[in-house]
């Protein structure tokens, strides 16, 4: 990158600046980055015109500052536009593993750094735009739940992270653009934390501003509690938007990793189903254990009270047969002993019929039971090839991932040959115009007659 930087031709404190800040960054000073249809084209400065076409007509061409906020300002066109076509393609919620999602942040990273000064604390320099987003909140009441939020998440311990944690809450909360909007109108707060010609306080701020209103279209479920925000590393993958002989196979790529993780989501559907399935069968069978022992309790009632009855059947038995040879002179004692027998005969028969029917109830009850050990036994057997097919989906996309990182890979190579090829053509341009150059002089040495043709 640093062969791509624009050198002054003497060095003042203010190109120095300018050198140093590029160098952080990975904008390109001497190109310009350009959208030809739906792709990015670098074009170096040297070999194009200048027009002002896109940029604003007080400023140089050829400021590396003002190149840097095209630059980002393109690469943000290009990242909202492929981030909204590809999630209404997809139409579903994206998390956070969705590589435009990723790549829509980095740049918007690098837009929010851009011209950032530098502040002095006792533990040295401190570079953020986190102070700038804080400013939200001032300005716009309703912001103060997100900037709430993003200082109560656990693990957050730099302000690059929580700014990071910001700018996904706002897009979740669909009110990014309308964030933007509110802090760029107020420059003379911005001057505290940007230079004057960063690119929040230029018309490029406003432009990008202005592009995420079409993010209101989408939909994003973004976790955060288990994400490492502050060691991330935010660095612009040009592959994604150069146009390439791999931009075929980086799409069929790109729809079978969709298609895998839609089956890994169903698949993942499925077994919170199955789990929520096996969670109601296990506490119907709690509930069929629980009546299964209060029946058995209640029948091991009802059977003492037949016990008794029956003693007590035996006891009124044997009195009888006792005072049967006193029929004569107690007839009336002998009938109400015949009452009392009746009533226990009764009362017996009532007994053992409310028995049969706690046994018949409790082996329905047996039965049932048997029938959801079944179900859960075929439910375990289906959860287990459901998670056999889950692991198998997953090693698919982790196979697909390498493929990618191989093509981006060959990718990268095929763009470093490219530009060592282009720089050796440019030298032999440069041999070939020094020759050109030589063989005038010699001509014209020759045509004033400083130099005497051969054989005069």
């Amino acid at each position: 990158m640093a062969d791509l930087m624009a050198q002054p031709d003497a060095p003042t404190p203010t190109t120095d600046k300018i050198t140093q800040a590029a160098r952080e960054t990975i904008y390109l000073c001497n190109f310009r980055v350009s959208v030809d249809g739906e792709w990015l084209c670098l074009r170096e400065l040297n070999d194009i015109s200048l027009t002002p076409d896109p940029e604003p007509a007080h400023e140089d061409p050829k400021d590396p500052i003002a190149i840097e906020r095209l630059n980002l300002m393109n690469m943000a066109k290009l990242s909202i536009k492929g981030l909204i076509e590809s999630a209404l393609n997809l139409g579903r919620t994206l998390d956070s593993d969705y590589a435009p999602l990723q790549q829509f942040f980095v740049v918007m990273e690098h837009c929010l750094k851009h011209g950032l000064k530098t502040k002095k604390t006792f533990l040295g320099q401190n570079k953020s735009f986190w102070g700038a987003l804080e400013l939200v909140e001032k300005l716009t009441p309703e912001a103060g739940e997100i900037t709430a939020s993003v200082k109560d998440l656990p693990g957050l311990k730099t302000p690059l992270g929580r700014g990071r944690a910001w700018l996904r809450l706002a897009l979740m909360q669909k009110k990014l653009s309308d964030y933007m909007k509110t802090i760029i109108n107020r420059k003379d707060l911005l001057s505290e934390f940007y230079e004057s010609n960063a690119l929040m306080m230029e018309e490029e701020g406003a432009v990008i501003a202005g592009l995420l209103v079409g993010l209101n279209v989408i939909d994003a479920n973004l976790c955060m509690k288990g994400e490492d925000l502050d060691s991330q590393v935010g660095v612009i993958d040009f592959s994604m938007y150069l146009k390439d002989g791999q931009s075929s196979k980086t799409a069929e790529g790109d729809g079978q990793i969709t298609a895998i993780l839609d089956q890994k989501n169903y698949v993942e559907e499925l077994n919170r189903h199955l789990s929520a399935s096996v969670n109601n069968l296990q506490a119907k069978v709690d509930a069929m254990e629980k009546s299964n022992t209060k029946l058995t309790e209640e029948l091991a009632v009802a059977n003492n009270r037949i016990i008794t009855l029956q003693e007590d059947v035996e006891r009124v038995k044997e009195e009888s047969s006792n005072q049967s040879s006193r029929k004569a002179s107690r007839a009336g004692d002998s009938l109400a002993d015949g009452q009392v027998l009746g009533e226990a005969r009764k009362q017996l028969k009532e007994e053992t019929q409310l028995r049969l029917d706690v046994e018949k109830e409790l082996e329905v009850q047996i039965g049932m039971k048997q029938e959801m050990e079944l179900s859960m036994k075929m439910l375990e057997t289906d959860m287990c090839e459901k998670q056999d097919a889950l692991v198998e989906l997953r090693q698919q996309l982790e196979d697909l991932r390498s493929l990618n990182q191989q093509l981006a890979q060959k990718s990268q190579n095929l763009e470093a040959g490219a530009k060592q090829k282009s720089e050796v053509i440019s030298r032999l341009e440069e041999k070939t115009n020094q020759m050109a150059g030589t063989i005038k002089q010699l001509e014209s040495s020759w045509r004033a007659g400083t130099i005497k043709q051969p054989g005069r």
